[in-house]
This record gives structure tokens, C-alpha cells and sequence, in this order.
């Protein structure tokens, strides 16, 4: 199948988006499908507005000959970007079905980065963009029942994975002689990481991740350590040497560094709210109080043996079959009639 996914998301940006369609890719192409990622890349770009470290492209006018010199069976629109919209308008102009993906929770993340933006603006942008989609993928059954309950429909889950080949425990309960607790991600209003930096608690705190607020936090919170974007060996490394990583955010639809953390076998502590209710086993793999810093230190006694188990069914080739099944769903309506919703939401 020849399959094209178009992101506004891409290399060099460092989050849950570009690491979920690097993986999605390798998978679908050691499946044997032709792949195309339409991205920034292709495009002269412009800094985002208040986050110049994203670029947007701006000359959309190639799009529609970028999907048709590729010929796909299927479309796939990762985000609400310019470059989802372009792809979409020119869809829909020729009645072609095309499956999208709900990755970050807007509403939430614009009110977090200009308090006052009304939710309500923030879910009517989402409902326009995902309206004409034949199926809407999202990361749980909680998100279906969280975005359903503000108007979008044809939503399916798509679960996400883990890479356990790179990501495996190896932590000597000796190597560290204070406790060390770790925050992977993008280092950004959004996150709500000052939650985790002021909170009193034994040993060292680390980040690693990049963003706009970075500057601001190394000043505010000068005893923190901060190393910047992490990749590879370099990112399982910092997992392994990690007694927990904690999760503050209370916005992201899921949290793949959760997953990262627990296959190298460091447990986790959070909120409980979407996402780590999702992928954390309460007193198990992850501590979850709405008192951050008791979840922090009762998340210290964890067994790191059973984090790492809980990660080995989460491999990346199974969301990449899921994935597919998606699009057969996708290419029978559009068989069948192009104008045609999918059936009701799939619940797994």
C-alpha cells in the first residue's frame, strides 16, 4: 500500500509526534509498504509565533502536486497545522477519504500558554479540522470518551509503543547514591513543570528537554540540573540512572516518555489524570496522587523489575498493525461510498 502521512510536526522538533511517526514509519515500510511523509521539510518555513523553535511551512501551494505525484491509497493527517489543512482542503476538493490523528490536547495547550483562551475556541478548531475525517485516531478509550464528549466523532483508538530494543533496564541500585528525579520533554508552559521543580524532595532533580521556557526555569530553579535535548543511547541512559520520572503534565492525551521510562524499568509518578491512568498501574508501575510530591517518594519503592515487564508487549509493530487495520477501515468506506462515515467508534 502506498500510504502518506502528512505532519506539521517534524525533525528537528523533539516531541510525542515525531517520535510516534519515526517509529510508525520503520514499521510500515519492514512491512512492505511505500511510505511518503509530507513535512516542513518540504516546504520553505517561517518560526512559529511565540515558539521559534517550530517551524511552519508557508508555500502550500505544492501540496495538492506533492499528493498527487505520490498517488496514495491512503491519507493520513498527523495534525492541525498548516500543512494538515492544505492536505485537507485539497482533499476534500476532490472527495477523497482520509484518516487523521488527535496527538496534543489543543484546547488545553492554548489556555495554558495564553490563560483566558477560551476551551471552548480551542475544541470548535478541533471539531472543524477532524469533522470530514473517516476516522479520527487517538491514543485511548479514556480519549475517545474525553474528545467525544465535546463533539468529535468517528474517533478510534491507535495505541502507541515503546522501541525495547533501545529502551531496557540496566540500573544498579548502587550507582546512585541519592535519589534522582527525572523529567523528559519538551520544556514548556504546557507541561506544567513547575509543579515538579517546586516540590521539596530528597536527592536531585533532572530535565531533559528543550523549549521556550528552559531559559526562564534554569533561573527560577538555579539547584535543578538541565541537559538539554537527549537522544538515543544518551535518552536510555538518563531513564536507567533515574530512581522516577515524574509526570506533571495534566494535558497530554497520552506520554510516551512514560513508556520510555518503564521499559529501562524506572516507575513513575504523576496526576492521576488521561495518560497515566492509562499506562501506569497504580502501587505497580507508577505512583498516582493528586499530592506530587508523596507520589514522588512512595514511587522510590516501586519494583524496577516490574516497570520493565510492563513495557515488553508495548513494541512499536503492533501500533504499526493497528495503524494499518485503521486504513483498511478507511479504503472499504471509500469503496463503498467516499461520502460515507466509518461505523461507530471502536472501544478496545
Amino acid at each position: 500500500m502506498r500510504i502518506l502521512l502528512v505532519s506539521d510536526a517534524w525533525l528537528p522538533q523533539v516531541n510525542g509526534v515525531v517520535t510516534c511517526l519515526q517509529a510508525l514509519m520503520v514499521e510500515l515500510q519492514a512491512l512492505g509498504h511505500k511510505v511518503r511523509l509530507l513535512s516542513p521539510q518540504d516546504f520553505r518555513t517561517c518560526p512559529c509565533p511565540t515558539y521559534p523553535q517550530i517551524p511552519l511551512a508557508w508555500d502550500l501551494w505544492q501540496v495538492g502536486r506533492m499528493i498527487g505525484d505520490f498517488a496514495p491509497d491512503c491519507v493520513h493527517l498527523a495534525t492541525e497545522g498548516p500543512l494538515g489543512w492544505a492536505a485537507r482542503r485539497w482533499l476534500l476538493k476532490r472527495d477523497l477519504a482520509f484518516s487523521s490523528a488527535v496527538h496534543t490536547r489543543f484546547p488545553e495547550y492554548l489556555n495554558s500558554r495564553w490563560r483566558g483562551f477560551p476551551l471552548a475556541w480551542g475544541y470548535a478548531y478541533l471539531r472543524a479540522f477532524h469533522r470530514p475525517s473517516r476516522a479520527v485516531l487517538v491514543s485511548t478509550p479514556r480519549m475517545i470518551d474525553a474528545l467525544g464528549a465535546e463533539g468529535l466523532r468517528n474517533l478510534v483508538v491507535w495505541s502507541k509503543g515503546v522501541d525495547t530494543g533501545l529502551f531496557q533496564p540496566g540500573w544498579e541500585p548502587a550507582a546512585q547514591a541519592r535519589p534522582v528525579f527525572l523529567c523528559v520533554g519538551r520544556l514548556a508552559p504546557e507541561k506544567n513543570l513547575e509543579a515538579f521543580l517546586r516540590l521539596d524532595l530528597p536527592g536531585e532533580k533532572w530535565l531533559v528537554g528543550d523549549g521556550p521556557a528552559r531559559e526562564t526555569l534554569q533561573a527560577r530553579y538555579p539547584e535543578a540540573r538541565f541537559f538539554g535535548s537527549l537522544h538515543g543511547q544518551a535518552l536510555a541512559a538518563a531513564y536507567r540512572a533515574a530512581s522516577v520520572l515524574v509526570f506533571p503534565s495534566r494535558t497530554d492525551t497520552l506520554g510516551l516518555v512514560m513508556l520510555e521510562a518503564l521499559a529501562c524499568g524506572t516507575p513513575v509518578a504523576a496526576f492521576a489524570v488521561s495518560g497515566p491512568l492509562d499506562l501506569l498501574e497504580q502501587g505497580v508501575t507508577g505512583i498516582l496522587d493528586e499530592d506530587l510530591g508523596r507520589a514522588c517518594r512512595a514511587a522510590l519503592h516501586l519494583d524496577r523489575a516490574a516497570c520493565a515487564a510492563s513495557a515488553l508487549q508495548q513494541g512499536w509493530r503492533a501500533s504499526a498493525l493497528q495503524f494499518l487495520a485503521r486504513q483498511t477501515l478507511l479504503d472499504g468506506a471509500r469503496g463503498a461510498n467516499a461520502a460515507a462515515p466509518l461505523d461507530a467508534p471502536v472501544r478496545e
